[in-house]
């Protein structure tokens, strides 16, 4: 059922149809929302709202602008206020066919001259000769497509101050003429003008009224005289002007919003009107973008004990469980990845794995966690997997900057590395993932960010300090030909290396990472580097602990 058999059906029904006023789709939203069985796209309001008089200073694109927007937004009938139809017939056939095909119920027009003036304003009110007014509901009703779509004669007589004869002979006329409905309009304090003109009404078409000026009239006695449509055409403009502009004064005395804000629309509300909860749940279900299959592995099978400050510590839990001012070291790095669209997460957990109890991701089990590096568990992890992932280690931090440039990266194979890296920093002590690529860091105070990526030339463990140029904190970004390669260069180099040395490690079952991407590079497939001086923190002693406390909010 379309907007105009809607109406038609609220004519044929026993209710009378209550209409309100507005002036923007916001207002029509208010006014479905509230209950009102249809908006009047009120060219009051709409002059108002645009500061100018209510004179036909508008021209009709503007009007039908924002008749078209209105009816975008809500389910209820629009029914148009079109003044005088812009102008002649063939002005009124054009604004039929605009107005029906942009998904109005219904247009209104009046039977004053163009241009017309408000009909509460005192002094001119002109009306068209019968004659012209109805040639105007004949090209109205000729220039409708659909039998549906409702026309609306608005008799002005009793505005202009004519007798009550003139305003029947008007409205008799109109009806012969095609009209589907009267609006009788009245500026009497009183409703007694409009109650005698429907007891001497002996016509078949619906009348409607719009009650401003004898605002005291109930909806009840509107009916029982047999009234079918009651508009109320100004009130939620002029509702609006005294709202906004006590809040102003308001604002404005006391130099602060403090008095206001309990008085005021939340912000909750404006994004429930603005259907922003909808907007959010439509995003989950239809948006589409690179990284819909995207995944991600946090690997934590292991226990972390050789850190002798962290010993006590690690003896309970497993450091992805440690808790950093009120959540835990895995929860954050979910919400981090789920910032970035990321749902599908797989941690590997072994030691003190029945602690990892948080929700929002899938556990895999690495039960040979003392026996196997970060490599083996990886691969407990990606075997699942055949799309693009993204692989971190679970005592490491890191901000959604990072993880957002690292997912901008369109090759196979990127890692992240750190140019902060000092070699006077690490000992023999301290062993960790070191690189070298094809490009000189950039070591400057103040930097930009570099989205361009170098080729990694090596990595591992096995790199002496001096002559490392990055760290590499364990970020990963594989992609669906980078997944195929990962797992291919790992079953080839199983069946070769299996509890021999491998590259950095001392046996293949021991092996990290970074060995394989050395066998990868080795292989002649290139493995990208984007460099970092920051957004990542690995907790590997009470100090990093300490230090992540601190800094982590």
């Amino acid at each position: 059922m379309n907007k105009s058999e809607q109406l038609r059906r609220y004519f044929r029904g026993k209710e009378i149809i209550r209409v309100m006023g507005a002036c923007n789709a916001l207002g029509a939203k208010l006014v479905e929302r509230v209950g009102f069985d249809a908006v009047w796209v009120s060219g009051f309001e709409i002059s108002t709202s645009f500061g100018v008089p209510d004179a036909n200073i508008l021209t009709m694109t503007d009007f039908l602008n924002i008749a078209t927007s209105m009816n975008e937004v809500v389910s209820i009938p629009i029914i148009a206020d079109c003044d005088t139809g812009f102008g002649n017939s063939n002005n009124v056939i054009h604004m039929v066919k605009k107005y029906e095909g942009a998904g109005a119920a219904a247009v209104c027009i009046e039977d004053k001259r163009f241009p017309k003036v408000n009909s509460f304003i005192p002094g001119r009110q002109e009306l068209a000769p019968v004659a012209e007014f109805v040639g105007k509901i004949l090209a109205a009703k000729n220039a409708q497509s659909s039998t549906d779509f409702v026309v609306i004669a608005r008799v002005e007589a009793l505005i202009a101050g004519w007798p009550m004869e003139e305003a029947l002979k008007r409205a008799s006329a109109y009806q012969d003429a095609g009209a589907d409905a009267i609006l009788i309009h009245s500026k009497s304090r009183t409703p007694h003008q409009i109650f005698e003109f429907v007891e001497k009404w002996k016509g078949k078409v619906p009348i409607i009224v719009i009650p401003t000026t004898y605002y005291n009239v109930k909806l009840s006695d509107l009916k029982r005289k047999g009234i079918k449509m009651v508009i109320y055409a100004n009130q939620g403009i002029r509702a609006s002007i005294k709202a906004m502009e006590d809040t102003l004064k308001q604002i404005h005395a006391e130099g602060s919003t403090r008095g206001v804000e309990e008085k005021i629309a939340s912000l909750k509300e404006v994004f429930d009107i603005q259907g922003m909860p909808r907007m959010k749940e439509n995003e989950l279900l239809y948006v589409r973008t690179d990284r819909e299959n995207l995944a991600a592995i946090i690997t934590s099978a292991g226990d972390h004990l050789e850190e002798y400050s962290m010993k006590h510590i690690s003896s309970e839990i497993p450091i992805c469980m440690l808790d950093i001012n009120g959540k835990t070291f895995l929860q954050r790095q979910i919400e981090i990845l789920n910032r970035n669209k990321i749902y599908n997460i797989y941690v590997v957990g072994g030691y003190k794995k029945e602690k990892i109890d948080i929700n929002g991701f899938n556990l895999v089990l690495n039960l040979e966690y003392k026996k196997t590096g970060i490599l083996y568990s990886v691969m407990c992890a990606l075997k699942q997997i055949e799309d693009k992932v993204f692989i971190t280690y679970g005592d490491v931090l890191f901000d959604h900057i990072i993880l957002s440039r690292l997912l901008d990266s369109r090759e196979d194979i990127t890692i992240i590395v750190d140019n902060t890296f000092d070699s006077k920093n690490y000992g023999p002590e301290r062993i960790v993932d070191l690189a070298i690529s094809m490009d000189k860091p950039q070591k400057t105070k103040r930097t930009l960010h570099k989205e361009t990526l170098s080729y990694v030339k090596r990595i591992g463990t096995s790199i002496k300090p001096e002559d490392a140029q990055y760290e590499f904190p364990g970020f990963m970004l594989l992609s669906k030909k980078g997944v195929q390669i990962f797992k291919e260069t790992y079953k080839k180099c199983s069946k070769i290396y299996t509890k021999k040395p491998f590259h950095s490690a001392i046996s293949f079952e021991k092996a990290n990472i970074s060995d394989l991407l050395q066998e990868i590079i080795n292989s002649g497939f290139p493995v990208y580097c984007l460099e970092v001086n920051s957004g990542w923190l690995e907790v590997h002693s009470l100090g990093d602990y300490k230090l992540a406390c601190s800094l982590v909010k």
